[in-house]
């Protein structure tokens, strides 16, 4: 399986990806016990509460009914959507305001005032695209609605630090409107991170001492993405449409919520730490999910350059253009505790800003920036009851990480491959930074919608998309790979891809439960081609081989296996681990040849190879657990022990079993462990996160479940109560209507009080 454009080769080591990097420019979520002191910084001192602004705070407030369901869920009321937003925000702030503030350190790139000198080119990266004066320009210009939203929204996170003195962050001590704009999007990668840390430091500063966290050395980290299901009426036992919402996320990316206003807004699922609008979730009329993994929104362009007179040139055509320069101060925390600040004169074409140097040439960076246009369409895709206004919404086209699974009450399912697609001229390969000096290679607009890869209503009566290409999202009736530009797609089919279509293609008389079950179904895929190939392998040792011996019992199992996952299953544990081992030992390789990993491992393995790894993993389950003839669960484990976003795991402390594998393996239900291990067992810490099943009757009815719990706050008793059932894949019952939420209601209160 070849990969299209730059990616391939990112894609190819997705065991040992850049996935650090991932982690943290929608949240940064490996942040060092050194952020727990809050660092003086320019605007840490607040600007004194005058008696109009808390005035206005308190007006909002008591606009603002917020009602905590039985599991903590803040469900908020409010008079406006502006009061809404401001009772949400507010109800964030009172489960996490640590990850709140966090997203915002670092969209703004002021992550280095916290955390020190090695976050610098963290910050500079975001800086090439994020301004204060310039996002407070496009807050100025923005229309009043939207203005109106922002202000609750910076409202209710300064109202909040007004009535919790005790509060004290790590830097932002108040909140201005424009900063929304600097976090617009709430996928959790976000275009900006395809440009390197590395490369930024070694084009635009020296080495630090410090290694970047760039992620390059991981091996066992899960892919980030998603599943997403729709299912039409008639596959449904109740001839009602079925939504699957099933990000794969860092745990505690996403809280779940609900906001409500009587301006029509009525949205319920999981809000990206920090945003005001639903991410991920449905209505009453309406369901939307998003996976990541659409077209090629982001292109390199190499710059011919030339100095003269201490300025730089570039060519362009029959004429040279100045690079624009710009200072860019970069502040930092020392490691006294004070500030220190850095200034990189950062350089930009009309392409974008300058990122790395190859073969003589600079290279720069063109991204969809268009902030004002990402909010707009992010919150107004919330109150769309149907496909036309969804579509009206996606006509915006600026969601451009993201694919779209869509489900509605009228009966309707869709699918939009991706939304920010620019035209390119089909002669150049876009998968390689092309030419900057050819005036051909210049976007030529975006495509419509109409012209993207979609689906509604396909005759199917089903759509699924799980990170892969949109070649198989609907059996028979999918898109024709020859009916698109190369660029228009950008990973492959995957082994969760080949999983969903076989659960889905003869689903019939489908319920809430069944679909959960579907999404839970237990098959890996990916070990399909291995196991058979393994035991071909022994079979095929001369009889007096050592290993005939040593792997005998090994084999028999995975013989036996029937390539289903279970907490009580030895060979599921001996097969995960034996697939490491063959990763691990061919990443570099698999990079070369610009394949996945499991795609390498698959087709690329001497039989030597593979009997080894197998030795290798049976010592390694020997050395830990004292057998490897050791159960699934009690190596798999769900534990949440703290409210740090940088988790830690203990092998002494309470945990629970979990079933279900890595992505990688095929698991529709993904849970993986991203941080260094330092345990003896694996403890996921990506993947199934928030998990919703949506069915869209008369009356709406969805079901949920969330890792761990609404809270981060290890002394609420919501911090983990719904550890357990997440470990089972039980989910609980989404409380939509006001009169189910007052029958099971822990509290009502007003932001305040």
């Amino acid at each position: 399986m070849i990969l299209p454009r730059r990616f391939a080769s990112t894609f190819a080591s997705t065991f040992a990806s850049t996935f650090a990097s991932s982690l943290c420019c929608a949240a940064f979520l490996a942040a060092s016990p050194a952020m727990a002191a809050p660092v003086a910084a320019p605007d840490a001192k607040a600007a004194e509460t005058g008696s109009a602004e808390l005035a206005r705070w308190q007006g909002s407030a008591g606009r603002v009914t917020i009602l905590r369901d039985k599991w903590g869920i803040p469900h908020v009321f409010g008079k406006s959507d502006a009061d809404a937003v401001f009772g949400m925000i507010y109800a964030q702030a009172e489960d996490d305001f640590n990850r709140v503030e966090l997203n915002y350190i670092n969209s703004m790139g002021r992550l280095a005032e916290v955390e020190g000198e090695k976050e610098i080119w963290r910050d500079l990266r975001m800086k090439l695209y994020i301004q204060p004066a310039d996002m407070q320009a496009k807050f100025a210009a923005s229309p009043a609605w939207l203005q109106g939203l922002m202000v609750a929204w910076a409202d209710g996170l300064n109202f909040y630090l007004h009535t919790h003195p005790q509060v004290k962050p790590k830097l932002i001590t108040r909140f201005e409107p424009w900063m929304a704009l600097s976090f617009s999007e709430g996928s959790i990668g976000g275009d900006i991170e395809s440009i390197e840390l590395k490369d930024l430091e070694a084009f635009y500063g020296k080495k630090l001492q410090a290694k970047l966290a760039d992620g390059r050395n991981l091996l066992d980290a899960e892919p980030r993405g998603s599943n997403g299901f729709a299912i039409a009426p008639k596959l449904t036992r109740a001839g009602h449409p079925l939504l699957m919402i099933n990000p794969h996320t860092s745990f505690y990316f996403r809280p779940e919520i609900h906001m409500v206003s009587e301006e029509g807004l009525n949205a319920y699922g999981a809000v990206t730490w920090g945003q005001f609008f639903i991410y991920q979730g449905f209505n009453e009329r309406a369901g939307w999910m998003h996976t990541s993994g659409g077209g090629d929104v982001i292109d390199e362009y190499l710059e011919t350059v030339v100095e003269r007179g201490g300025k730089f040139f570039y060519k362009y055509g029959n004429e040279e253009r100045a690079l624009r320069a710009l200072p860019i101060a970069l502040p930092y925390k020392t490691a006294n505790g004070k500030l220190a600040s850095r200034t990189v004169t950062a350089y930009f074409s009309h392409h974008g800003p300058v990122v790395r140097s190859e073969n003589g040439k600079w290279v720069a960076v063109k991204m969809m920036d268009e902030p004002v246009k990402a909010l707009t369409q992010s919150y107004s895709r919330t109150k769309a009851r149907n496909y036309e206004a969804f579509y009206q919404a996606m006509q915006l086209r600026t969601n451009s990480s993201n694919n779209t699974v869509y489900a509605d009450a009228d009966g309707n399912i869709a699918y939009f491959h991706g939304n920010f697609i620019p035209k390119r001229d089909t002669r150049f390969d876009w998968s390689k930074p092309v030419d900057g000096s050819n005036p051909a290679t210049e976007w030529q607009g975006l495509h419509d919608i109409k012209d993207t890869i979609t689906l509604f209503n396909p005759a199917s009566g089903y759509i699924s998309n799980t990170n892969n290409w949109p070649f198989s999202a609907s059996g028979a009736n999918s898109p024709k790979r020859a009916d698109y530009p190369d660029y228009m797609w950008s990973l492959p089919e995957n082994a969760r891809g080949i999983h969903a279509e076989r659960v889905l293609r003869d689903a019939k008389d489908m319920t809430l439960d069944s679909l959960i079950a579907a999404s839970y179904d237990s098959y890996l895929t990916a070990f399909e081609p291995l196991v058979p190939k393994l035991v071909q392998d022994y079979d095929a040792l001369p009889a007096d081989d050592p290993r005939k011996r040593a792997l005998k019992d090994q084999v028999a199992a995975l013989r036996a296996w029937n390539l289903r996952f279970a907490a009580d299953s030895v060979p599921t544990a001996l097969a995960v681990y034996w697939g490491q081992e063959m990763v691990a030992q061919a990443a570099p390789k698999a990079r070369a040849a610009g394949l996945p990993s499991v795609d390498y491992i698959t087709t690329s393995l001497s039989p030597q190879e593979r009997l080894d790894a197998l030795q290798r993993a049976s010592d390694k389950l020997a050395k830990d657990f004292g057998t490897w003839q050791t159960p699934w669960g009690e190596i798999n484990r769900f534990q949440r022990i703290s409210g740090d976003v940088d988790q830690q795991y203990d092998d002494s402390k309470p945990s629970y079993p979990v079933a279900f594998t890595s992505a990688h393996w095929g698991s529709l239900a993904s849970f993986g462990m991203v941080a260094k291990q330092k345990t003896k067992r694996i403890y996921g810490d990506r993947g199934n996160s928030f998990v919703a099943a949506v069915e869209f009757g008369p009356r709406l009815r969805a079901k949920s479940i969330l890792a761990g719990g609404q809270s981060g706050n290890p002394a609420s008793k919501h911090f983990a109560d719904q550890a357990e059932m997440y470990s089972r894949g039980e989910f609980k019952d989404v409380l939509f209507y006001k009169e189910d939420i007052l029958k099971q209601l822990e509290r009502e209160y007003h932001p305040g009080q």
